[in-house]
This record gives C-alpha cells, sequence and structure tokens, in this order.
C-alpha cells in the first residue's frame, strides 16, 4: 500500500464533510444573492417606468393642457367642458402606462427559487448519502 492509500480516520473523514458542507451552503448564498440582484434590477426597471409614466402625465398635463382646451373651445366646447374632456383623457393616458408597469413589476419573482430547489436537493442527497451507510 501506498501513502495515498491509507484510509482517513472517523476525524478526518468529518472534517471533509464539513468542509464540503461549508462549501456547499456558500455555494448557494452566492447563487441566491445573485438571483436577488436579477429580481432588484428587474424591479429597479419597472419603477423607473412607473416614475416616468408618472413624469409624462404631469408634463403632458401641463404642455398639452392648456392647448387641447383651446382647440375644443375652438370647437365650440364650453371653456368647462372642454377642460373637463381633456383632463379625463390625459388620466386615462397615464393610468394606462401605469398599469402596464404594474403588470411588468408583479412579473418580477422576489424568491431565489432557484437557489431554494438546489438547497432542497442537495438536501436530500445528502440525506441520501447518510441513509445508505
Amino acid at each position: 500500500m501506498t501513502t495515498g492509500d491509507t484510509p482517513k480516520s472517523a476525524g478526518e473523514m468529518m472534517s471533509d464533510i464539513m468542509g464540503n458542507v461549508g462549501n456547499l451552503v456558500r455555494n448557494e448564498v452566492d447563487l441566491a444573492r445573485a438571483e436577488m440582484v436579477t429580481s432588484m434590477t428587474k424591479a429597479g426597471a419597472a419603477l423607473g417606468a412607473m416614475a416616468l409614466a408618472v413624469i409624462l402625465a404631469i408634463t403632458g398635463f401641463n404642455v398639452l393642457a392648456a392647448s387641447l382646451v383651446a382647440v375644443a373651445i375652438w370647437a365650440g366646447l364650453s371653456p368647462s367642458w372642454a377642460t373637463v374632456v381633456v383632463g379625463a383623457g390625459l388620466l386615462v393616458i397615464a393610468g394606462a402606462i401605469f398599469l402596464s408597469a404594474k403588470s411588468a413589476l408583479k412579473q418580477v419573482g422576489f424568491m431565489p427559487t432557484r437557489a431554494a430547489r438546489s438547497v432542497q436537493r442537495d438536501a436530500m442527497a445528502i440525506k441520501e448519502a447518510y441513509n445508505d451507510k
């Protein structure tokens, strides 16, 4: 027998197992962290789109409202009805943009599902390894 073929003691095997479990846990934490960063990036983009919708709604109201009201008055509406019609139209457009961004935000998963599945697989493999012995 060569020195590489000598059996390991129980302490050495336990040390190897604990080292492997430690590495496994670190890898799973890294995977969960990477998944959360991806989710947060998508959420940030959706929230940015929502903020853009609000800014566009305010800007659109301020820039176009007066001219649209003037056009409606020119077309024959009274000033008060022209204001209501233009305001309602701008709110509908802003609402559509907001609902679109809200839908995109709901599709972002905040739970690290891949990491959770991987941890479950690892736990089952460890459990099976110990049950076989």
